[in-house]
């Protein structure tokens, strides 16, 4: 995992604009009624708006936060496979609202309700592509970008 600034800056990008992307295609698809080849593309369009959100978000805020609170259940001694897994469940947690409210405020009809149904609709979806897919790419191609001498990352 990353251990210098700009790793973690390298990682952060990574991570967010997966993660943005495959919940931008998500959410284009339930507006447009389903995904086709055109859902891709279109998807792309919010990208330079909530990529950046996300990435604000995540390295100054979300991370630590979601730190902390990992280690309210989990201890410095656990597998750190599990430490990481408990640390991305956080990060939906509270990524997945925020990040709700963003897209409700900036490209929906903002109120109360429609943040509550985007909430409701995203977060399943935030959790099983962090956790199955967006969460071990990221990690994967942090590795082939940082080798470390002798050992990969963990």
């Amino acid at each position: 995992m990353p251990k210098t600034l700009l790793e973690k800056i390298v990682f952060t990008v990574v991570m967010a604009a997966i993660m943005v992307y495959g919940m931008i295609v998500y959410n284009v698809a339930l507006a447009t009624g389903g995904v086709t080849n055109a859902t891709f593309g279109m998807a792309l369009h919010e990208m330079p708006i909530m990529v950046p959100v996300a990435f604000v978000l995540e390295f100054f805020v979300v991370e630590k936060l979601a730190t902390a609170l990992a280690f309210t259940f989990m201890r410095p001694t656990d597998r750190p496979q599990f430490i990481t897994y408990a640390i991305s469940l956080m990060i939906v947690c509270i990524m997945c609202p925020v990040m709700s409210l963003v897209a409700t405020v900036l490209f929906k009809e903002p109120s109360f309700g429609t943040w509550v149904h985007t909430f409701g609709c995203n977060f399943p979806m935030a959790l099983c592509w962090q956790m199955f897919y967006c969460g071990p790419l990221s990690r994967f191609i942090f590795r082939a970008i940082f080798r470390r001498g002798g050992q990969n990352a963990q």
